[in-house]
């Protein structure tokens, strides 16, 4: 007779849901529950620091991809603007724009990735929210990179893979987040690429006005 039972993983409570190209999924599957803190977690592949070899050729020398988290904010009253660590464009959770970055992680040391923070009960301030990803400095090797972006709503979590890739273009749209009757936020994956912030912009339909910047 066989002792052996099922070992049940308590820390296992919820699926993942993988959203497809194209396909829109509600954040929120109770309707009566308030939404909520909505994290957004950015994590991507980073090579291992070698001195000559595979590593050194594939990202010619800089071993470190700086790989940015960053969105484009619309509030239900007009404002407009972005979150992202080019510009120290941080944010606020508590205050407007209701969206903040944890930080910036330059040197890909940080195994958590990049964070973003979006403050679900002023859901009724908010009305789109682009999430997207790009390479501020080395080379554009998004296969390579293999970035993926989680977001966790009331315990339920969200991944959007970037399985499709476009080397010639550093910036990647990732996400849309739409508000639904000021209950939850509608996301949809998009993963489309971009040579920069206007381009971007301009596709979206944004209407923010674009300069150079510098992390230095």
């Amino acid at each position: 007779m066989s002792k052996y039972t099922y070992k049940y993983n308590y820390e296992v409570k919820f699926m993942a849901v993988n959203l497809s190209k194209g396909q829109k999924v509600s954040l929120v599957k109770k309707s009566d529950a308030p939404v909520g803190e909505i994290s957004i977690n950015l994590n991507w592949t980073r090579p291992e620091k070698k001195s000559d070899g595979f590593f050194s050729s594939l990202f010619g020398g800089n071993y470190s991809i700086d790989l940015d988290l960053g969105c484009l904010y619309e509030l239900k009253d007009g404002t407009a603007g972005c979150v992202q660590a080019l510009g120290n464009a941080f944010g606020s959770f508590d205050n407007f724009p209701y969206i903040e970055l944890d930080g910036d992680d330059r040197t890909g040391d940080n195994e958590s990735g990049e964070n973003m923070r979006i403050n679900g009960n002023k859901i009724k301030e908010i009305k789109r929210i682009l999430i997207y990803t790009f390479i501020y400095e080395g080379v554009t090797k998004w296969k390579e990179a293999d970035a993926i972006v989680t977001f966790k709503c009331q315990g339920e979590d969200f991944v959007v893979r970037m399985d499709e890739y476009n080397d010639s273009k550093s910036m990647c749209a990732l996400a849309l987040l739409e508000n639904e009757n000021d209950k939850s936020f509608a996301v949809e994956k998009i993963v489309r690429f971009f040579d920069g912030h206007d381009k971007m912009d301009k596709a979206f339909n944004w209407g923010l006005e674009w300069v150079y910047g510098s992390k230095d």
